[in-house]
């Protein structure tokens, strides 16, 4: 039951990943290259009717965190705790950068929200690659100091840096140059999927540009995601040994490779959907791989005195496991007729939803 329990954790963080991550991305553009007023509704009206909805999965990941695995989750938001509140009050703020834009009819009203969503959009971006960046490296579970473990193995506590901005530093930062680097990924990333978003919901004027910026992107993609592979030898000496265990796992790496090389062919593509399934493959590949890097390990010791957090030493116990199946199901059924729905009222192209107008 617990791997079941963590299929369905990850399902469901991949698909807030590639949802709420083309609303992300959507957001640096708005930030950087919408220049005129028509070129921003086109952009906040593609992502308009999906944005809140997006979100959602967010708090359902949290939910089944909680459900099913219950000491990651109390280790993790304790552990976790201040970059977890920027977060918060960014989701705060692009989400009332969108709605109280178009309350008052005033050039620096409309200025200040329109900052306040593109630069929470970005931050977000870079947050969730520092995340990422966090689990693939570790933390120092137990607070050990020269060998001495200080609180519960499960425990742990990050500052935002520490000292020497090291990954490899006994205490450790949320940040630091490898888990940044990781967030730069993230920026890039969702900035070229929420690009590919606007050219596949809106006739703008930005298109074809948008198609030019997603080429130039994917340069500095591939260059930073080779970088990241490179330097992972940092932090962790043999990194692709589950990969080599079990040779079926590089279907993962395989499918990111597709969507990223893919992407490259983006100025050429007949349907303008195209790119966004390409970056939406490199997305769950890349998510996926770095899952089956560090499998069964869901948060990795990086020290010798306390183990890692698995899947089997964090889940809630098997009777409440099998019971949560059922309601699962009835979820999942309802789920999916709301997305279907929801997808459907809302398919092709949105330049005239007017999203935002009051």
């Amino acid at each position: 039951m617990e791997l079941f329990w963590y299929i369905v954790l990850m399902t469901m963080l991949t698909i807030y990943v590639i949802l709420d991550g083309y609303d992300f991305g959507a957001g640096i553009i708005h930030l950087f290259f919408a220049k005129t007023e028509k070129d921003k509704k086109a952009i906040t009206n593609a992502i308009g009717p999906f944005w809140d909805a997006n979100e959602v999965w967010l708090i359902a990941v949290g939910g089944v965190l909680f459900f099913a695995f219950p000491t990651l989750y109390a280790s993790s938001f304790s552990g976790f705790y201040l970059p977890l509140m920027l977060i918060l009050w960014l989701l705060i703020f692009r989400a009332i950068g969108l709605e109280l834009r178009g309350q008052i009819k005033n050039k620096m009203w409309e200025a200040i929200w329109d900052k306040a969503f593109g630069i929470a959009s970005l931050l977000l971006a870079l947050f969730f690659g520092v995340a990422l960046g966090n689990v693939v490296r570790g933390v120092n579970l137990g607070m050990v100091t020269d060998g001495v473990s200080a609180h519960e193995a499960h425990y742990f506590f990050l500052p935002l840096w520490n000292p020497s901005f090291s990954p490899t530093a006994e205490h450790l930062g949320v940040i630091d140059w490898f888990t940044l680097l990781l967030g730069v990924v993230g920026v890039v990333a969702l900035a070229i999927h929420g690009a590919n978003w606007i050219i596949f919901k809106t006739h703008s004027d930005l298109n074809q540009k948008l198609k030019k910026v997603v080429f130039n992107l994917n340069i500095i993609l591939v260059v930073l995601v080779i970088i990241s592979l490179l330097v992972w030898h940092v932090i962790e000496p043999k990194p692709f040994h589950n990969f080599m265990e079990n040779p079926w796992m590089w279907i993962f790496p395989i499918i990111a490779f597709t969507g990223l090389f893919g992407l490259f062919k983006v100025k050429t593509f007949k349907k303008d959907g195209l790119g966004f399934l390409f970056s939406s493959l490199f997305l769950f590949g890349g998510l996926t791989s770095t899952v089956a890097s560090i499998f069964p390990k869901v948060l990795p010791s990086t020290n010798s005195v306390n183990p890692s957090l698995t899947l089997y030493n964090v889940a809630a116990h098997e009777y409440g496991l099998t019971v949560g199946v059922y309601w699962f199901v009835i979820a999942a059924i309802l789920v999916g007729v709301y997305m279907f729905v929801q997808y459907r009222v809302f398919r092709g192209k949105m330049d005239d939803v007017g999203y935002g107008d009051h």
